[in-house]
């Protein structure tokens, strides 16, 4: 029965309720000054705007219409009934006179403060309309607005738990790319062969007259003495530009040789260059036409004949790698029967090898073609060009650039072909014309190759070879120069057609502006006036295009066509810094853009520049070289090489100067760097090692005072620095522990930052495991273990994985101290169970069951405990205990620890009385089931068997009383016994092999503990608890969710320890609060933002990039949850009035709701039943979207459910009697519900007749959790941090049922008890003093306290009798009481009042 209470009527006295509209308008002036969206960050990125963080009256009017029949008044302080406003000051009819605000411009929320009234309007005074509880000049402050507007957050999505502190799984785009030349070859020997036969044409070769001459810029037929000397002339000339492309090739000169000299020289060349390649250059000008076939033609002896050479014979000379070049007519014949030929020497050497397996062959495979031309063509004869202008293109590109330009240049022009040989300057200076011009030329060959080959081609033509690259950039060229003349060059591998890309217009520009300037220069070069020469604007022209790609995001990760021009820029001192910055913005793109960089050959420019002492380049630099580690760590033996690695241990140090504001961040990636450096590569610990660049570290790890200045990212990763550090290398580790960095890693057991503590349990699991287990060692150890056990209590799964990790690793260090202690906890657990039977059973019958527990105890003062209070005892205890943690992947990780524990237990020499022990443990298990109505206060530990292996837990909490069972012995040892147990605890015990499988057994917790003696009071007990049993009936349990990416460990595979940490690999996807600045950088690119190592740093993410599907998300329900706001705050102002009777829907749950929870803004009702499922429903359509479970363990209930980050992507928030919160997301899909997070939010929870259960109360403004119940404290939990922050004495005997806290501060706490009492708690006084009021007007159990989000923040109570009460807190008394229902009384007449809902902003409450 739900009874209501209404306001009283509107008087002539009184105002009707709509005429106060006015009052205390939401946004005032002084907001609107601070920003001109008003108050709140924006909603497109991380910290969310608060639309809303507490639940506005639209989320819950009509929803609490079905079950509401009417309302109750509201009074302000003078007894004049109130109604809360809405922001835009609209309610239906009131003051006409009252000027109507404009229209909602963004959402807001009803947290923020009110304003005045506007004092020349009418309506009522400030004084008889001001908030309650003094908020009034707090919430109209600019200092706590500004606060306000600061601290709005969402929680629980950050990228641990998107990902559950798991590295992701392998991704072909994140894998890094082979840039490294594994097969590396080099070009040694070169064989320039000139057939030309001066004076005696071909006979096949018809000249023009006039025709081409020119070879190797060398008339031969205008060259003064014989023909021989002539032939030198070309053929030095020709060596002389082939050593423009190479200098440190053997280059031999072969001028008209016979076919023997051919054969002799060829398989000379072949002997000295053993594997590497072989260039032939064949010029056949003066020789017949390749044959179809592809025979090419040498002389005889006598100059009389032309002897035609095979390519079968060629190949076998020169064999494989080679590289060939053949300027000729005809030459598409060769490259057309090469391959022919080549298959036919395979075909050869696979038979030689199958006669004889171990025959050393020659290899004809691997073999480079250039031709100048295709089959049936003939080389351009004209008179202004070289006879040999495929080898002008290939050896001297940019002469033949500039004859080409001005050949082909339609304009008039007073240079001429001899004036533009006259460029000053020389090819390697880079300043000079000449150099600037072949700088140029090499960045836009290599750029057209990158845009058109495919990768694996780019990389063995330009990327392979010196020679060869620069033979494939010029041959670029004449494939451009040589089809303007009617040829078609060709070339094996084959590469697409690159003559009209659009770069060949760039280049003719390029040129066209040096012959511009080029008279001046020849003008000053002949004594005329000086001149200074102008350089090119194409570098400068391209970077400004690669930051156009780089604004526009990448999209598709398509390919920049500008990186080979960065690379080459960055060869420019002008252009560095700008060039290493727009490249860091490319690498910050992702791992794709990383293996693009590599690819294309940036690592030998970077690793060179550690070597440069300009100031201005180490922030960028240490940006790149993170990168590059992040995505590839195989780079720590180029770091060894003339000491680079220096150059980020010097950056590491707190004093040294960086040009940034952000020199925190860059000292956090420069410890990125030495631990990549030192992971795993011993040289790299060695070289890393000192005392210095340990107390640096330990330096990194203080907090600052100053929380802005603060940097979670270089602790961590300094932890881990040291962890990488100490790695397997016990000289680290001596060196950590005598600047006692073990100690202050311990310090970092309570860090604010989960990340932090999660490195530096990384960093104490490398800590162990010195060699030399000396008594000082182990003193060591086991004083870090015992420091660190507080953390099992740690809210993030992360840490706790990591955790076991330690535990691991430290239970397999002393494996034979752990097998004691878990045989000892087998014992007490067996006697406990003897303990509990006898108790219950006056009547024992069962042999050793009816010895009095006074016996038994007297047993045990003769018999010493092993392993009592040792740090692997109360370690083995938080196993068990961590074995049944919420969380199933930390769950499943203690449970592989225990297993392995219970394995070697079985195999050691108490195996004999373990077995035994179990076997017991499972049959007084089965018989306290069988006999017991309701499940054992206390579960078993072990339920194994001959075969099988149980998970031992108990949810009890680590730190118990001396006197409970788990310290105490109740079995009687022999001393055989006794001399087995310290035999393994301080003598041997060598390391036994894994034995097979061994699964575990199921098991249930259920919460234990003793039960209160005393029973209370009526007036103290809850409302059900009188409740008749429901009958039982089919339960169809639902599926309980996992963490995303969670693995079920395969119950047949074998227990192996220590556990594999992935915590460091996950780090290095994981960036926290990157900020990367730069001069050059533009201001939007300034962020501070949780993003990838291995993605994008400097640029928003995807959810705060306009456009993304993220954002355009966000935009939408920004906008939807305006929309909700401006429809449903008119409502408020007659909730007081109007009659709740209109139905909204009816639901079948199938089970026994006993929690329901509205979402603000989306139509989603979840609803708790009375075991462990939750149902999401649409309440507008009456259809279930999903059901799952909580995966309580029996006994136990779903006490509490919250919505969280309502005003974006809302999280379910579930709390249960056993103390346990679980968050989930997509909680409306069945299929894709996850488990966020899981932990124990209080570890002590008495099992009382009360049952308060678990009570708690979210703070969306604070991002806390405050929780209590049956318990002496209020644990008051940190979203952020994810650690309880403070424990809040409840200074009563009686449980808290139920929690309140304002909503916007979040500093003042109200709590109700079961005897009645409401007490106010201030979080900003020290917690033993934190009680500031208590109110017992209340004689009776609370059954619920609760203070509005919105409104005038009224704080009402009610408890079971049916009084409902208002307060202020500055007031000792009540403002007003309301009788809501009639009786409830303590001898149980009349109706007691089972629940009592106020709705957060409306003048409304249920009951």
């Amino acid at each position: 029965m739900i009874a209501v209470t209404s306001s009283p009527s509107a008087s002539p006295h009184h105002p009707p309720f709509n005429q106060h509209e006015n009052v205390h308008q939401y946004v005032s002036a002084q907001i609107r000054q601070l920003s001109p969206e008003r108050f709140g960050r924006s909603s497109m990125g991380r910290t969310s705007v608060r639309q809303d963080s507490a639940q506005p009256a639209d989320s819950n009017l009509k929803p609490i219409r079905r079950v509401l029949t009417a309302v109750p008044g509201r009074l302000a302080a003078n007894g004049i009934p109130d109604v809360e406003h809405d922001e835009i000051g609209a309610t239906t009819g009131g003051d006409n006179r009252r000027p109507r605000p404009g229209a909602l411009t963004r959402s807001n929320t009803d947290l923020g403060p009110k304003r005045p009234n506007v004092p020349d309007e009418p309506g009522p005074t400030d004084d008889n309309w001001e908030l309650r509880h003094g908020y009034d000049e707090q919430y109209n402050s600019l200092e706590y607005l500004g606060q306000l507007r600061a601290k709005f957050w969402m929680y629980y999505n950050d990228k641990r738990h998107e990902t559950s502190g798991k590295p992701r799984s392998a991704n072909p785009s994140q894998n890094t790319s082979e840039w490294r030349m594994r097969d590396r070859l080099k070009t040694v020997s070169a064989a320039l062969t000139i057939c030309l036969n001066i004076g005696v044409d071909p006979p096949d070769v018809v000249k023009t007259n006039p025709t081409a001459k020119l070879e190797c810029w060398i008339d031969p037929t205008a060259a003064v003495g014989t023909n021989n000397k002539t032939m030198e002339q070309i053929g030095k000339k020709l060596q002389e530009q082939y050593e423009g492309l190479s200098i440190r090739v053997r280059y031999k000169q072969y001028l008209d040789p016979s076919v023997e000299e051919t054969k002799k020289f060829c398989t000379s060349l072949r002997r000295n260059a053993k594997d590497e390649r072989i260039l032939f250059h064949y010029n056949g000008h003066g020789v017949p036409l390749p044959t179809p076939s592809g025979e090419i033609w040498v002389f005889n002896r006598n100059y009389t004949q032309y002897i035609p050479v095979s390519l079968y014979d060629l190949q076998m000379w020169l064999g494989a790698p080679s590289l060939f070049v053949f300027d000729c007519s005809n030459a598409g014949n060769i490259i057309a029967n090469f391959d022919r030929f080549v298959a036919k020497h395979e075909e050869e050497n696979a038979e030689a090898r199958k006669n004889d397996p171990n025959v050393q062959l020659q290899t004809y495979g691997d073999n480079i073609q250039l031709a100048a031309c295709g089959k049936l063509e003939s080389l351009p004869t004209g008179p202004d060009l070289p006879a040999d202008l495929f080898t002008c293109c290939l050896t001297t590109p940019i002469d033949i650039s500039l004859r080409f330009f001005l050949l082909e240049n339609p304009l008039p022009t007073d240079l001429s072909l001899k004036d533009v040989t006259r460029i000053p300057g020389r090819l390697a200076e880079r300043r000079s014309p000449l150099g600037e011009l072949n700088w140029i030329f090499t960045a836009i060959t290599d750029t057209i190759a990158w845009n058109l080959l495919p990768r694996a081609t780019f990389k063995k033509l330009f990327r392979q070879d010196l020679m060869v690259a620069a033979l494939f950039r010029n041959f670029l060229l004449s494939e451009r120069i040589m089809r303007a003349n009617g040829c078609h060059p060709m070339s094996v591998p084959s590469l697409p057609e690159t003559h009209n890309h659009p770069l060949w217009q760039a280049w003719d520009l390029t040129i066209e502006m040096v012959l511009a300037q080029l008279p001046a220069m020849i003008v000053a070069e002949e004594g005329g006036p000086p001149y200074e020469y102008r350089h090119s604007d194409f570098f400068t022209e391209q970077l400004t295009a690669f930051e156009v790609y780089l604004s526009q995001g990448a999209p598709n990760q398509e390919a920049p066509s500008q990186l080979p021009i960065v690379l080459q820029v960055l060869l420019s001192q002008v252009h560095r810094l700008r060039a290493l910055i727009l490249l860091s913005r490319f690498l910050d793109m992702g791992a794709w853009a990383v293996n693009l960089a590599l690819t294309i050959g940036i690592f030998p420019y970077v690793l060179k520049l550690l070597q440069s002492a300009a100031f201005e380049l180490k922030p960028v630099m240490i940006f790149i070289w993170a990168r590059i580690l992040a995505v590839d760590g195989g780079c720590q033996a180029d770091l060894i090489k003339d000491n680079g690695y220096q150059y980020f241990l010097n950056m590491l140090n707190p004093n040294a100067q960086l040009p940034v504001p952000n020199a925190n961040e860059h000292r956090a990636m420069s410890a990125f760097i030495v631990a990549m450096f030192c992971r795993g590569f011993s040289q790299g610990q060695t070289v890393c090692l000192s005392p210095e660049l340990i107390e640096i570290c330990i330096g990194h790890l203080q907090v600052p005072d100053d929380e802005e200045s603060d940097n979670p990212l270089l602790r961590q990763w300094s932890c881990l620095c040291i962890s990488m550090l100490w790695e397997n290398f016990p000289e680290a580790k001596w060196v950590g522990i005598r600047c006692q960095a073990h100690q202050r890693l311990c310090e970092k057991a309570l860090d604010r930052i989960p990340e932090v503590r999660a490195a530096a349990l990384h960093a104490l699991t490398t800590f162990l495991g010195i060699p030399d287990m000396t008594a000082q060692v182990v003193h060591y150890e086991e004083t870090v273990a015992s420091t660190i056990m507080i953390m099992t209590n740690d809210g993030n799964s992360m840490v706790r994985r990591e955790l076991l990790v330690f535990f691991s690793t430290f239970v397999k260090r002393y494996r034979n101290r752990f097998l004691v202690a878990a045989f000892e906890q087998l014992a007490r657990e067996k006697e406990h169970l003897i303990q509990s039977e006898a108790n219950e059973d006056p009547n024992p019958q069962h042999g050793s069951l009816s010895r009095r527990p006074s016996q038994r105890s007297s047993d045990d003062s003769k018999t010493t405990k092993v392993s009592k209070d040792s740090v692997q005892s109360t370690m083995w205890m938080h196993l068990l205990i961590m074995s049944i943690d919420p969380h199933p992947e930390v769950a499943q990780d203690a449970k592989v620890v225990v297993d392995y524990i219970h394995e070697k237990l079985l195999e050691s020499p108490l195996g004999l009385r373990a077995q035994p022990l179990m076997d017991e443990i499972v049959r007084l298990s089965k018989r306290a089931a069988a006999t017991k109505s309701q499940p054992p206060s206390r579960q078993p530990s072990a339920a194994p068997t001959a075969r099988r292996t149980p998970v031992s837990g108990s949810p009890a909490p680590p730190a118990l009383p001396k006197n409970e069972s788990y310290l105490s012995m109740g079995m009687r040892r022999t001393a055989s016994m006794a001399a087995a147990l310290k035999h393994l605890t301080f003598g041997g015990g060598a390391e036994q092999p894994t034995p097979p499988a061994v699964s575990t057994a199921p098991h249930q917790r259920v919460p234990g503990g003793p039960l209160r003696s005393r029973v209370p009071p009526e007036w103290s007990k809850p409302p059900d608890v009188h409740d008749p049993t429901p009958k039982p009936t089919t339960y169809v349990k639902a599926k309980a969710p996992k963490p995303k990416g969670f693995t079920k460990r395969d119950p047949t595979s074998a227990s192996s320890i220590p556990l594999k940490s992935g915590f460091f690999d996950w780090s290095i996807e994981v960036l926290h609060f990157i900020e990367f600045k730069a001069d050059h950088i533009p201001k939007d690119h300034d962020l501070t933002t949780l993003q990838y190592y291995r993605e994008p740093q400097m640029r928003p993410v995807d959810s705060e990039e306009p456009g993304s599907d993220d954002y355009n998300q966000k935009l939408w329900r920004r906008g939807r949850n305006e929309r909700v706001l401006s429809s449903t705050q008119p409502l408020k102002g007659v909730a007081g009035t109007s009659k709740w009777d209109v139905p909204m829907g009816f639901f079948n749950n199938g089970t026994q709701p006993t929690k329901t929870c509205f979402h603000q803004f989306e139509n989603h009702l979840a609803i708790a039943d009375d075991r462990d499922s939750i149902c999401i429903w649409d309440w507008e359509r009456s259809t279930r979207l999903s059901r799952f479970s909580n995966a309580n363990p029996p006994g136990s209930r779903i006490n509490e459910a919250r919505f969280i980050n309502e005003d974006d992507q809302a999280l379910l928030l579930t709390g249960s009697s056993d103390g346990i919160v679980r968050i989930f997301r997509n909680y409306e899909s069945e299929s894709s519900v996850e488990l966020v997070s899981a932990f124990r939010a209080l570890t002590n929870l008495v099992n009382s007749t009360k049952n308060a259960g678990l009570v708690l109360d979210w703070q969306q403004g604070q991002g806390r959790l405050l929780v209590t119940g049956d318990v002496k404290v209020i644990r008051v939990w940190s979203a952020a941090k994810e650690i309880y922050e403070v424990e809040i004495p409840t200074r009563s005997s009686s449980p808290l049922t139920s929690l309140t806290a304002d909503a916007v501060a979040g500093a003042v706490v109200i709590a109700g008890y079961g005897d009645g009492a409401v007490r106010v708690f201030d979080q900003r006084i020290r917690a033993q003093m934190a009680m500031v009021r208590v109110w017992r007007k209340h004689n009776q159990w609370v059954t619920n306290v609760h203070m509005q989000r919105g409104g005038l923040r009224e704080l009402v109570s009610g408890c079971r009798n049916g009084e409902v009460k208002l307060w202020d807190l500055r007031w000792k008394d009540e403002i007003k009481t309301i009788k809501a229902v009639d009786g409830g009384g303590a001898g149980g007449g009349g109706i007691t009042m089972r629940g009592l809902s106020v709705h957060e902003h409306a003048p409304v409450f249920a009951a």
